[in-house]
């Protein structure tokens, strides 16, 4: 059985060797997103980096990253399902990962498009730019919100905000909770509160926006990949028109100049949410992440 170990934020730099390697990810392979969600864990086998997790009520595993014999880490993987009495489900897979499942076992997988978690990846110069037919509404929000609020002011987050940050975000979450009850919200809770109280060490970069001692909006995010910021997390107080296009477009020229090589921002999946969709899309992506599933057939089972 592989011994799978909580993971701390001491393990970044070692992780990210493997996460930085020049290939596209989902944002589930951000480091941020590895520590502050659910309880995964990680062990490093036979010179990949395997993760053990649970959604939706099952263990999966993610499709194990790194350079190296892949038919050993894999059956190293599907060796520890069956020790551990569970289906082996790969998640996350791209592509070319799938195709490795096929080779390396003929048969004994059964593959589907996850469509609610594909990421929506945008060219960073769109969302700061807002330029053309295509973002004039996007655009015409973002000024309404300048000419309502002539005194609002951008803030990085930092020691000295980030207090009234958190209870901005507080706020968001009681009101939600408020407008509708059954909002399944604590695993967010609980992952943003762990972003808050780690958030040197995540690496995370951040913008507030004040009108007088009000914090209005916030959002952050950390590195998906070399040329990649991965946007983990981005709230408005309801009722303030234009600012989640303020602190959308406000987070990327932000990015754009402190990190001149990020061409992407990667805001993540819609859930399967219509209206979270609708809103992505009118963004207009550079392109998406798609993502699969494999189940290993178990002997003499029929799908």
């Amino acid at each position: 059985m592989i011994e799978f170990k909580p993971i701390k934020v001491e393990n970044k730099a070692e992780f990210e060797k493997y996460l930085f390697d020049g290939t596209e990810r989902g944002s589930e392979y951000t480091f941020a997103n590895m520590y502050m969600w659910g309880r995964q864990r990680a062990a490093i086998v036979e010179g990949h980096l395997v993760l053990f997790s649970q959604f939706d009520r099952k263990s999966v595993y993610p499709f194990p990253i790194g350079k190296g014999d892949k038919r050993r880490v894999l059956d190293a993987v599907m060796n520890d399902a069956k020790e551990r009495g569970v289906t082996c489900r790969f998640t996350g897979l791209r592509e070319h990962e799938m195709d490795i499942l096929r080779e390396l076992y003929p048969d004994r997988f059964h593959f589907h498009c996850d469509r609610a978690s594909y990421d929506y990846v945008y060219d960073i110069n769109d969302l700061a730019d807002l330029k053309g037919r295509k973002y004039h509404s996007k655009k015409n929000h973002y000024n309404r919100f300048c000419t309502m609020y002539p005194n609002h002011r951008i803030e990085e987050i930092n020691d000295s905000n980030i207090e009234k940050v958190m209870e901005m975000t507080e706020r968001w979450y009681r009101e939600r909770l408020e407008a509708v009850p059954e909002s399944d919200l604590e695993m967010e809770q609980t992952a943003i509160a762990k972003a808050f109280r780690r958030y040197k060490e995540l690496g995370m970069d951040g913008l507030v926006i004040f009108d007088g001692d009000d914090a209005v909006a916030m959002t952050m995010g950390s590195p998906n990949s070399d040329n990649t910021i991965d946007v983990h997390f981005e709230k408005a107080i309801a009722g303030v028109d234009g600012a989640y296009s303020s602190i959308n477009r406000e987070f990327a020229k932000y990015i754009r100049e402190k990190y001149p090589n990020i061409q992407y921002l990667n805001r993540e999946e819609d859930m399967g949410i219509e209206g979270l969709r609708k809103s992505k899309e009118s963004y207009k992506p550079h392109h998406l992440v798609q993502k699969y599933w494999a189940r290993c057939l178990e002997e003499g089972y029929e799908y």
